[in-house]
């Protein structure tokens, strides 16, 4: 099947992965249908179909004739009192996905999943095959993931052919609003803190690439699998320094420490109790900006000899530049 043939469907289109990744197919020469509930942007050669994946007739509809799913749409919120509506999308949306699929009897299932998704344990180097645990560094969103990953599976032991990516925080030119590139943002206008915590961060162009490549059929063979997609485990020191020198601006220099965090998430939530606002930073985040938690890309670099992760300070140095553009600073 050619890629004139194949018809493809994808979620969460108007977000940062979907939207790379719809721009890319298109590229490459394959018919894009994508959904979206209320607006979305431009991107020439792709069919905008309006549907929720909470909608079961509409996903019905929107999955006539489709061959491949890429499933991106996701909630995000790290937010405690989300938690109900991050089960309903996440968990809810993706079974609704998975049954739809199986009914339109689709030839692959792509699912973007996150890190959260996986077993973690700070100071350990974090695997595919890390055991889930309902630890304290799980929140909401991490629990939900993990479900949605289950109901993938399922469809799986339905006969769906699957593939799943968990990437680490994602890094790349998006609203600069909301997200992990709303921290480009702060950076630029001067946020002056960092903690001393570490984390894994990947490319948006790299998510895409390995997403794409699950469609050459010499990749068949990685149906089934799941694969952590992660450029550098780096300090988050080390990341504001990098955006701080690609906006030309100073370096953060006002080091969080964990008593500092702890009572600023506290001044965080009576605050959001108070305005009815979510809380910028909950318990949660706090305790994991200041854990060293590391991602290990071994696996998708064996399964796919051809592909490299780009290195962060080059992603970070595009990054702002698109963003200089974008935004006109």
């Amino acid at each position: 099947m050619g890629t004139e043939t194949k018809r493809i469907l994808i979620t969460g289109a108007t977000g940062m992965v979907g939207s790379h990744l719809a721009k890319e197919l298109i590229k490459q020469g394959y018919k894009v249908r994508a959904s979206f509930r209320k607006n979305h942007p431009e991107i020439a050669g792709v069919q905008w179909e309006q549907a929720d994946i909470l909608d079961v007739v509409a996903l019905e509809e929107i999955f006539e004739g489709i061959d491949i799913v890429f499933h991106c749409a996701a909630q995000v919120s790290f937010d405690p009192s989300n938690a109900n509506s991050l089960y309903k999308n996440n968990v809810e949306g993706t079974a609704n996905m998975v049954n739809a699929a199986i009914d339109a009897q689709v030839k692959k299932f792509v699912y973007v999943s996150s890190v959260a998704a996986i077993g973690a344990s700070a100071n350990q180097l974090i695997t595919e095959t890390s055991p889930w645990q309902d630890n304290e560094i799980h929140n909401d969103y991490a629990k939900t993931k993990h479900a949605a990953e289950m109901e993938v599976r399922r469809g799986e032991l339905e006969g769906l052919e699957i593939y799943m990516v968990n990437p680490s925080i994602i890094l790349g030119c998006g609203d600069w609003n909301t997200g992990s590139t709303e921290l480009f943002k702060k950076i630029y206008n001067g946020f002056s803190y960092y903690t001393e915590g570490i984390h894994g961060f990947v490319d948006v162009e790299d998510v895409v690439k390995v997403l794409a490549a699950f469609l050459d059929e010499k990749n068949r063979h990685l149906n089934g699998q799941r694969f952590i997609l992660n450029s550098e485990n780096i300090s988050y020191k080390n990341l504001f320094d990098k955006i701080a020198d690609g906006f030309s601006v100073p370096r953060p220099s006002k080091k969080v420490t964990p008593l500092m965090a702890a009572l600023v998430w506290r001044l965080s939530y009576l605050k959001g109790k108070l305005t009815g606002k979510p809380s910028m930073l909950t318990k949660n985040s706090a305790r994991i900006a200041q854990s060293d938690i590391q991602y290990d890309n071994r696996k998708i670099l064996e399964a796919l000899p051809d592909f490299r992760f780009q290195p962060l300070e080059k992603s970070i140095r595009r990054i702002c530049q698109e963003l200089k553009e974008k935004y006109k600073v």
